[in-house]
């Protein structure tokens, strides 16, 4: 049994008799919502038979192999269970499209924000929405807010840190083409320059290796990294990189992509009816309680 269903159940109970109360009493308008790129999206034009999907009547997702928990379960993100793979199908159930009807494409995450044209209909891997990559492809509205989280082991010097002026003069290291890496150079801007991994699984060999002092990656998958993967690690502190503007993962779309408005519609209503919320406290509300880095 998907766990996305009670708070799909919980959306119609408590929202759709409501808005079918209200549409019987009100001339008929046409719905649409609005992209983050000022196009609007008609609501009959967001249906799996309208859609100009890789595959009529399919929806395509891209994600990384592994799929690392909390974003994902067990690796598999067909099942339905962990953030992201909850998301992704309650967008497609929002675009109308059952779970037989979404497939699954394996995507580096390196390559999924380069340009060009893409084997999948929208990539959700925890991929930050950021400038430099929306040159080169569309993003959908943030679906979570995310910060970055410093891990290290209990007892060493990594574990003292108080501040991000107290990381400077260690080791540090995160994945390539991250934004962990990006708030290590641009943010703390250590001494040392930080040890690139291609992937967190070795960010996290090298920390327990005593190559790096700490490592950074976002703070759900930081929370997992200290409380499973690694005993005697603990998460040093979060924060928020200097940008301006609060960084968010959004789902990645080849430019041009005439999905997005839809897409980001879809993400409305699940952001109106609470089910965004439900789904971010089931798999990602141990997250909390961490401390800020000055």
């Amino acid at each position: 049994m998907l766990l996305r269903r009670p708070a799909r159940a919980a959306r119609v109970s408590l929202v759709t008799v409501p808005l079918l109360v209200a549409a019987l009493a009100c001339a008929p308008v046409e719905e649409t919502a609005e992209d983050t790129s000022g196009d609007a999206a008609a609501a009959d034009e967001c249906t799996p038979d309208q859609l100009e999907t890789q595959t009529p009547g399919t929806l395509t997702v891209g994600t990384d192999s592994p799929a690392f928990e909390p974003w994902f379960v067990d690796n598999d993100p067909t099942n339905g269970e962990g953030y992201e793979s909850a998301v992704a199908y309650a967008v497609a159930e929002e675009l109308g499209f059952a779970e037989d009807e979404v497939e699954w494409v394996t995507v580096g995450f390196n390559s999924s924000y380069a340009s060009g044209p893409k084997t999948f209909d929208f990539d959700i891997n925890q991929i930050s929405i950021t400038p430099a990559r929306e040159e080169a492809v569309d993003f959908s509205d943030g679906y979570y807010q995310a910060s970055q989280a410093v891990v290290a082991l209990e007892g060493s010097a990594g574990a003292e840190a108080a501040s991000l002026d107290d990381l400077t003069d260690l080791r540090l290291g995160a994945q390539t083409g991250t934004t962990s890496l990006t708030a290590i150079r641009d943010i703390i801007q250590p001494s040392t320059e930080p040890l690139v991994f291609d992937d967190t699984n070795a960010a996290k060999q090298a920390l327990q290796n005593d190559q790096v002092d700490a490592i950074l990656a976002d703070l759900p998958t930081a929370f997992y990294i200290s409380a499973v993967e690694i005993p005697g690690s603990t998460i040093v502190g979060q924060f928020q990189p200097e940008t301006g503007e609060q960084e968010e993962f959004g789902m990645l779309f080849e430019k041009g992509s005439s999905l997005v408005p839809c897409v980001d519609q879809a993400l409305a209503t699940l952001t109106e009816d609470g089910t965004l919320a439900d789904l971010e406290q089931q798999w990602l509300s141990d997250s909390v309680s961490v401390p800020t880095l000055p």
